[in-house]
């Protein structure tokens, strides 16, 4: 039976990504700063900041999904990894998988820097190891829309667009690479439809039943023009996955 570590493994990804590993019959660890009772996995408390727990969480295991971010993403993710690496090596763990975002090579988002700088960390440390990068969540659209339409008058970044994916068709590729062996950088995933905001906004209003005007807004600087210029949507060689944002928003209000 293989072990496998999640880190993030309650969060928006991480949640979906350890469901699937124990129903591929794997003996799965969450790895999270205050544990809960209840849950698919066996949970272990642990910070990946301070260094808390991570000996005894990594020990055993065969490969570790490192998922976790957060306000303080670069501490979360990097030194993260960084303590995560090290007790590859000290442990021989087989497999380090890493779940990044499309387009961040040329984006100067700290985020998606602090992204990059994490795989270059793990690109070197000589543990094997994949990195799947995904577009944006549909999850984080739907967050991004709903407080654009909060006000009377929706301000809306010009030129701004998405190619936005379902988490569960992340979480199931995800899950599918750290049943197998390391590929180094994974083939990227995105959703299936390119739309801007503007469009998703429309989509929204409507399924609320809440219309908006819209003005369309530029972004000065570094950031807006690289979401205008569309680095962070798929390239040519990007795989398709899933149904669209408007499929998620009528699953989603479903449920209410």
């Amino acid at each position: 039976m293989r072990s496998i570590l999640v880190t993030g493994g309650t969060g928006t990804l991480g949640k979906h990504v350890v469901e699937r590993l124990v129903a591929a019959g794997c003996r799965v660890t969450v790895l999270t700063r205050q544990p809960r009772p209840g849950g698919p996995a066996r949970q272990l408390k642990g910070d990946l900041i301070t260094g808390e727990g991570l000996a005894a969480a990594v020990a055993g295991v065969d490969t570790i999904v490192h998922c976790a971010t957060g306000a303080r993403f670069r501490r979360v993710e990097q030194l993260g990894a960084q303590r995560l690496l090290e007790l590859c090596r000290e442990h021989a763990v087989g497999h380090f998988l890493y779940v990044s975002i499309v387009g961040i090579d040329d984006h100067p988002m700290p985020y998606y820097q602090a992204k990059l700088d994490t795989e270059r960390l793990i690109a070197d440390s000589g543990v094997p190891y994949t990195v799947q990068r995904a577009t944006q969540f549909h999850d984080l659209a739907l967050r991004i829309v709903s407080a654009l339409a909060a006000p009377p008058v929706a301000l809306v970044p010009r030129g701004f667009a998405v190619q936005s994916i379902d988490v569960e068709q992340v979480a199931g590729r995800v899950a599918e690479l750290a049943l197998g062996n390391p590929v180094g950088r994974a083939r990227d995933i995105g959703g299936p439809r390119v739309q801007s905001l503007a469009e998703l906004l429309e989509e929204y209003s409507a399924a609320i039943g809440r219309r908006r005007r819209v003005v369309r807004v530029p972004v000065p600087g570094k950031i807006g023009r690289a979401f205008e210029a569309g680095l962070n949507l798929l390239g040519p060689d990007g795989e398709r996955l899933g149904g669209t944002f408007a499929d998620f928003l009528s699953k989603r209000l479903s449920q209410k």
